[in-house]
């Protein structure tokens, strides 16, 4: 009878892990982007350092600014193109990112909806390997892993990308007054 009982209380905890798929680490970094919602940060890119590379030398925002309990979003700005949206979603299945591209109208761009879940991280920094979906879509970015972090003592934001284990983008924004 012991033995069954304990059988049973792993099974139970077994399935109270399974039902919780998503870390403690991705809660406290969604709650941490939720607790700066309203904030704005700007900055460039610091790699690639390629004159030839849309994003050079154009000022980058990110304004965190819409939170709700499971869903925050980021439009991002590259100079006066307003048209990127980083969504951070935590649901059943985990914390996402995904990029929402949108033309001046405000209909969806053909390569929208990218990104993927978060496969490791902690409360400051979370690294999101592209999905399925973005495979799919952009078969070139399947190895892509998107990486947010968050220094609050420095008061930046870094946004990096790697492709093929090789950096691909990278900009650090420092937070403005709130």
């Amino acid at each position: 009878m012991k033995a069954l009982c304990y059988v049973l209380l792993l099974c139970s905890t077994a399935l109270a892990i399974a039902a919780e798929p998503h870390s403690s680490s991705q809660h406290a970094f969604f709650n941490k982007l939720a607790d700066m919602c309203g904030t704005s940060y700007q900055g460039y890119s610091s790699f690639p350092d390629d004159p030839e590379h849309d994003f050079h030398g154009k000022l980058l925002v990110a304004h965190i600014d819409s939170c709700s309990e499971n869903e925050i979003r980021i439009p991002f700005s590259v100079a006066e193109d307003k048209s990127r949206t980083w969504v951070i979603r935590l649901d059943a299945t985990g914390l996402s990112l995904k990029h929402d591209h949108r033309h001046a109208d405000g209909s969806p761009d053909d390569v929208t909806n990218y990104g993927g879940t978060a496969a490791s991280g902690s409360a400051f920094s979370q690294s999101f390997p592209a999905d399925g979906f973005t495979a799919e879509l952009i078969p070139a970015a399947s190895t892509n892993v998107w990486t947010i972090s968050l220094d609050i003592d420095a008061g930046s934001l870094t946004y990096y990308l790697e492709r093929n284990k090789n950096p691909r983008f990278k900009a650090t924004l420092l937070q403005l007054a709130r």
